[in-house]
């Protein structure tokens, strides 16, 4: 069976999709102050986080910093609820702009990616102390649903 990444399109399937989720961040009023101005990194960073996730390539831990850089840039944000499931809005909406494969199986490891995801920023960006951050600590690796 294909990876999750090799179904998405591989590189240029996952950085498309990720360049459009991006910009809809960008553009969104609940959003955007997490943002700030955007830095033209964090699609690359994002898509090789996803691509590793996916059963890519593992630049993202090799090269970006792994998963200590993503506790340390999403550490006291303070992300609400009302944000993360926002993001999740705007990841599936990208998915379906970018035209990933829109079966069943595919769609529903991508939500359970972006939920997992998005609740562990959520929690690593209101701890105040390290004992309260997700106890996850390199980047997890996703796969198709169970049947």
């Amino acid at each position: 069976m294909r990876s999750l990444y090799e179904h998405a399109g591989g590189e240029e399937g996952l950085r498309g999709f990720i360049a459009l989720f991006y910009a809809s961040v960008l553009a969104d009023d609940l959003l955007q102050p997490l943002f700030g101005e955007g830095r033209p990194s964090h699609v690359d960073h994002l898509t090789a986080f996803t691509a590793e996730t996916f059963g890519g390539p593992d630049a993202f831990t090799r090269e970006m910093g792994g998963f200590a850089h993503l506790i340390d840039v999403h550490r006291h944000l303070k992300i609400t609820e009302e944000q993360r499931v926002r993001f999740v809005e705007l990841y599936m909406a990208a998915a379906d702009a970018a035209g990933l494969p829109a079966d069943p199986p595919f769609r529903q490891a991508l939500r359970e990616h972006v939920e997992f995801g998005s609740e562990v920023a959520k929690q690593n960006s209101n701890a105040a102390t390290d004992d309260e951050l997700h106890p996850l600590r390199e980047v997890p690796h996703w796969d198709w649903p169970a049947p």
